[in-house]
């Protein structure tokens, strides 16, 4: 007993000095263990003649608690490896400029650096010569499940799409000399893409070949980080559920009780959410961006300057299409009778969407996505004399007014951007568009809104 006491006491001046885990450390309290063990096995065996068999005697022998001491080392090396992991993802919070890390590598640098911190704190943690628990596995897992949400975080921060979108123009009426008679009159019949279809325009319009602002291809670069980051949050959930224990001693009573998982990974599926969270965020961004922004010009001055590649993002055909056909300002006019040629180059468009995706754009959600569109270019099919009824039906019921009396004026309907053909500022910019007069007469009795010239 007085052995083990000694041998107590030194232990306790040794882990003094000791402040994280390593090999020798292990090996040193491995070997305390065994000897322990021996020491109570001496202590049982002199006491045998005892009336209790030596319990009592063995009861006061202060345990030297060594699989306690190694959890608890254990748990400060995950902190400390966790620590080092979060230290660098608030530096790259402050530092970050999303260049790319080179031609091969289209992602952040600091996604990289990070990703090597966290494969290296795996690896370093199942090197450890023990028997590792599955406790233990998964609080290092959710350590760094909560380490690349906040990294995930980071890369998500953008402009929103609605930053993107151009600001309306004032309501007003429309130019005889509209760009887009100049562009849909050249020939009875448009072909979308064709050259005739950018001839028609005068001598002096100009399209700019659209371009990928530094700004978009920051963007792309928030894109490519976060599948990088998916890809290797595979490889970790594999190499957490698969690595074998690291030859544990048959003594060690923190011999893995580690459970084959199936293929199925399970450590990261928070993080694996938020990545699939923050991609649709900034793709949506980047369709916005590429469509408002990068192709403002090409896109406003004719609808087909667009590329196939830009009319991929099925959510933005919606706003896209409303500003150019109700939100132009005074650069477009329309008759009753370009009704039928608009609603033909708008089934072309889903259709470029359904086969040009390859089947990635289900028909179902294309037909979704232009439903409400469908009903604005009925709207501009319809008589002006119906249009001017049902604007004022609309108005009136927008505004409370009910039934309109006869010196009543009709209230201007707010611009609230949610196109459709109930809402009265839809139909009364489709009014205002109208190149005819009783259009002309309406607008100009009711909102003084006379044609320009």
């Amino acid at each position: 007993m007085t052995i083990h006491n000694y041998y107590g006491t030194v232990l306790k001046e040794y882990l003094t000095g000791v402040s994280t885990l390593s090999n020798e450390v292990i090996e040193v309290l491995q070997r305390e263990g065994r000897l322990e063990k021996v020491l109570i096995q001496m202590v049982a065996e002199d006491s045998i003649d005892c009336e209790d068999g030596g319990k009592e005697v063995v009861r006061e022998m202060m345990p030297y608690e060594v699989d306690s001491i190694i959890f608890n080392l254990l748990k400060t090396w995950i902190d400390e490896r966790l620590k080092k992991v979060k230290d660098f993802v608030d530096r790259a919070k402050e530092m970050e400029t999303w260049n790319p890390k080179s031609k091969t590598g289209p992602y952040t640098q600091s996604s990289v650096e990070m990703l090597m911190l966290v494969e290296e704190a795996v690896g370093d943690f199942f090197e450890i010569p023990i028997g590792i628990s599955d406790d233990l596995v998964q609080e290092l897992a959710d350590g760094l499940e909560s380490l690349f949400q906040d990294y995930i975080s980071l890369v998500s921060l953008c402009r929103s799409k609605q930053s993107y979108i151009l600001t309306i123009p004032p309501l007003t009426r429309c130019n005889k000399d509209s760009k887009f008679l100049k562009l849909w009159r050249k020939e009875s019949h448009c072909r979308v893409g064709t050259e005739e279809s950018h001839k028609g325009g005068s001598a002096n319009d100009h399209h700019p070949r659209p371009f990928t602002s530094r700004g978009t291809q920051r963007l792309y670069i928030h894109l490519n980080t976060l599948h990088h980051i998916l890809f290797k949050l595979h490889s970790l959930d594999k190499y957490l559920s698969q690595c074998p224990c690291q030859n544990p001693s048959p003594h060690n009573q923190y011999s893995s009780s580690r459970k084959h998982l199936s293929a199925s990974p399970s450590y990261f599926d928070l993080a694996r959410s938020s990545i699939q969270i923050a991609s649709q965020h900034v793709k949506e961004v980047v369709v916005f961006c590429l469509i408002f922004l990068d192709s403002n010009t090409a896109f406003y001055d004719s609808l087909y300057g667009l590329t196939l590649s830009l009319l991929q993002a099925t959510q933005t055909l919606a706003p896209a299409l409303f500003m150019i056909l109700l939100a132009e300002g005074s650069t477009r006019i329309f008759l009753k009778l370009d009704h039928e040629m608009i609603l033909e180059d708008f089934e072309s468009l889903k259709r470029i969407f359904c086969l040009y995706g390859e089947g990635l754009v289900a028909e179902e959600v294309v037909d979704k996505e232009a439903k409400i569109v469908e009903g604005v270019v009925e709207l501009m099919g319809q008589p002006t004399d119906q249009l001017v009824e049902d604007f004022s039906i609309a108005a009136c019921e927008a505004s409370g007014m009910g039934m309109i009396g006869t010196r009543q004026k009709l209230p201007m309907p707010p611009t609230t951007r949610r196109w459709n053909r109930a809402d009265a500022n839809t139909i009364l910019r489709v009014l205002c568009y109208r190149n005819d007069i009783v259009a002309n007469r309406f607008l100009k009795t009711t909102f003084q809104l006379a044609k320009r010239r």
